[in-house]
């Protein structure tokens, strides 16, 4: 049985190398690596600005920051934020009064968002090293939670809705953007370290993902949209059909 700890690995190896390397998180087809992607997934105006370090580590799914209905000085949690987009797209909408939070687990990630940080004089950002299933993230916190692409990483998904219900503030709002499935993966594709690592065989059936976050305590879970992630996603015979989602959900007040 694959284990947690191996999972964790696999992810940070591929998404250091990403960041040193500046290659796709998917291989061949480019999936969530490619500079070009992030036009992909976000309106034009949203990228303004946006130097090419960090549009060309715009490694997500889709664009998580449009439905979260950021206000002004509200306070910002991004799980998994790699080189720093959702974090600094954010930053604009919460203003000076407001202030974000990126957590991730790969150093070389982190250096890089940093940099990019100093780079464009953001002071309203900050990043934070940790594994999602485990948030270095004080109770009751934070606002809005977005992640992009992320949790389809993660080995305990249920670990991760639990920690984002618990910094959330009664009345918070969740908004990811997520590789999902119809189906599942056979055991054998489960325990395939690259292709997990990949955003493939750590997705989960959309109706169960969202199961498990009602199951955290989350309410008014939603899925706004999804689309076919097949032309993002490596796929191969015998898979179950992959989309990409975009999901909302209410922590109760």
């Amino acid at each position: 049985m694959i284990q947690l700890s191996e999972v964790h690995e696999a992810v940070q190896e591929r998404y250091g190398a990403i960041a040193v390397n500046g290659t796709s998180c998917c291989g061949p087809s480019d999936c969530c690596g490619d500079a070009s992607n992030a036009s992909l997934f976000y309106e034009g105006e949203l990228l303004d600005g946006l130097p090419v370090d960090v549009t060309g580590l715009s490694l997500g799914c889709g664009d998580p920051v449009t439905i979260a209905g950021l206000r002004k000085g509200e306070r910002v949690l991004d799980l998994g934020s790699g080189g720093g987009i959702d974090c600094f797209l954010a930053a604009r909408q919460v203003g000076a009064e407001g202030y974000v939070i990126g957590v991730d687990m790969t150093p070389a990630m982190l250096e890089k968002a940093n940099a990019n940080k100093a780079r464009m004089g953001v002071d309203n950002v900050e990043f934070r090293q940790g594994q999602i299933e485990a948030l270095p993230v004080e109770d009751n916190s934070i606002d809005v939670i977005m992640s992009n692409c992320v949790i389809n990483l993660a080995p305990d998904k249920r670990a991760v809705f639990r920690e984002a219900f618990r910094v959330l503030k009664p009345g918070g709002r969740v908004a990811v953007s997520d590789i999902v499935t119809e189906g599942e993966f056979s055991d054998e594709l489960r325990a395939d370290l690259s292709r997990w690592a990949e955003c493939v065989t750590g997705a989960i059936d959309l109706e169960l993902y969202t199961a498990l976050m009602r199951a955290a305590g989350f309410s008014e879970v939603t899925v706004a949209d999804k689309r076919t992630a097949e032309e993002i996603v490596p796929t191969q015979p015998g898979m179950p059909k992959i989309y990409s989602a975009r999901v909302t959900a209410v922590k109760p007040g």
